[in-house]
């Protein structure tokens, strides 16, 4: 038994017992704790390496190798154009790999390449298996070489973009058949950032050192572009570490969008119109109390993975999780049209997959459900906390409904406030659940329970 910090409706932590195992969560902790300190060793060595990008290559590679488990791990640099692909870091790769790109036989065609495809395409490549690959079955040499004489199979290959397009990519290998987890994925696109910052950071620096050569009778100017170097270095690490940190409760477009505009004014405190979505496994705590540590464990991280994506994908601003539960917010910080319409919808994607989760999970013996509950309405919204510890979380009525409304759904129904309801009944059938007196709510009010939509009915 152990005390654990849960999220209430209006957001603030209380103290809830919970059984589970001490020891595997603080195993997710310290993964956290890695990829953290992994991070800032970076960032350290970016600041002292102005002048040569091997060093920062190098710690990257070996982080990345640890973290994400992977016995090979490689950087190469080229551009869409260029003939072949040139290794420029290496850490575990053996001798047989390292021939393949020193002596010209990687292309730069995506065609025949999955780290030209990669760069040329800007995006990751992720190879579960590479011996069932188009390009193995067709027997392109240097695909061949890697399955079968090295026994590569997974493949991870992440580009590195920068302002003026891809410029390389980050290449993990593993020689059995075992996907990298997103977790991972987005660990190492975060250092294929780090490494262009420290690629632009030497190639200004040599800039700097050619102009200096131009200028060495003029002290005060080559003080002055010594400076302005030192503060765009600052200025890098700075958004680099801003970005984590507002990543951490915003999602990915909001966080852009705050820091593309150097402006956190729309994180202050303020009153907005917000479509706020509560949802949560049934039967969860059940669960923890039968189940072993490793499946609560593998459970959840599953659940918040799939729902997570979700999400995303459907352009939420804000979401807060803690343990089976979630909290979601649509039109703040970024507006939308349509904020009650777009978490509804958004609740119908996750009921869709969650059912399809607990299919699975029942099979294993894991009886488990999933409800959801809607509000729209006013709340005070901003950041909050101290130094190290801010948090961007919305307060009122409209929030704690949500949350009671989550806690009164069954397995399988997403439960409407009033309001809620009114904004949506035109795209959306729905049938009264009778007037309730939930708890915290001064006086009984009318619940709606979701039927579907109305283009199923035409």
């Amino acid at each position: 038994m152990r005390k654990s910090r849960v999220l209430s409706g209006d957001m603030t932590l209380r103290d809830e017992t919970v059984t589970g195992d001490q020891v595997s969560l603080a195993n997710a902790l310290a993964q956290a704790r890695d990829r953290e300190a992994a991070t800032r060793e970076i960032l350290q060595v970016i600041s002292r390496s102005w002048d040569d990008e091997k060093p920062v290559f190098d710690v990257i590679l070996e982080n990345a190798r640890r973290l994400c488990e992977a016995p090979m791990a490689a950087l190469v640099m080229g551009r869409e154009g260029d003939a072949y692909q040139t290794l420029v870091a290496h850490h575990g790769a053996n001798d047989t790999t390292i021939e393949l790109y020193r002596s010209h036989q990687v292309p730069m065609d995506p065609e025949v390449s999955f780290a030209a495809k990669a760069m040329v395409e800007g995006r990751v490549v992720h190879l579960e298996d590479m011996a069932d690959t188009r390009a193995y079955r067709d027997g392109l040499p240097h695909v061949r070489s890697l399955v079968d004489d090295q026994g590569i199979r997974t493949n991870l290959l992440v580009p590195l973009i920068a302002k003026d397009g891809p410029i390389g990519a980050l290449i993990l290998f593993r020689r059995e058949v075992r996907p990298f987890a997103d977790s991972q994925i987005a660990l190492v696109e975060t250092f294929a950032a780090q490494a262009v910052i420290a690629i632009e950071n030497v190639r200004q620096f040599r800039a700097l050192q050619d102009r200096t050569a131009e200028v060495r009778t003029q002290a005060d100017d080559l003080k002055a572009l010594n400076s302005e170097l030192e503060s765009r270095v600052e200025a890098q690490v700075g958004e680099l570490e801003r970005m984590g940190r507002l990543k951490r409760f915003l999602s990915p477009q909001v966080a852009n969008a705050v820091v593309s505009s150097g402006d956190d004014k729309m994180l202050s405190s303020h009153r907005a119109l917000l479509g706020i979505l509560f949802c949560d496994i049934r039967g969860f705590t059940a669960f923890c109390e039968t189940a072993e540590p490793e499946e609560t464990i593998e459970v959840l991280q599953t659940y918040h993975e799939e729902m997570g994506k979700l999400i995303v994908a459907h352009g939420a601003g804000v979401d807060h999780r803690s343990g089976d539960g979630i909290m979601v917010l649509f039109n703040d910080p970024l507006p939308c049209d349509d904020p009650a319409g777009d978490a509804l919808r958004l609740a119908l994607a996750m009921r869709a997959r969650m059912e399809q989760l607990c299919g699975i999970w029942k099979r294993l013996g894991h009886r488990l459900g999933f409800g959801v509950g809607i509000s729209l309405g006013y709340a005070t919204v901003g950041m909050v906390g101290s130094e190290g510890r801010f948090d961007y979380t919305a307060s009122g009525t409209a929030v704690n409904l949500a949350s009671r409304l989550c806690d009164t759904a069954e397995d399988g129904e997403i439960l409407l406030s009033p309001r809620a309801y009114t904004a949506v009944e035109e795209g959306f059938t729905a049938e009264s659940a009778g007037e309730l007196l939930l708890k915290g709510m001064h006086a009984a009010i009318e619940v709606f329970r979701v039927t579907g939509t109305k283009s199923e009915q035409v």
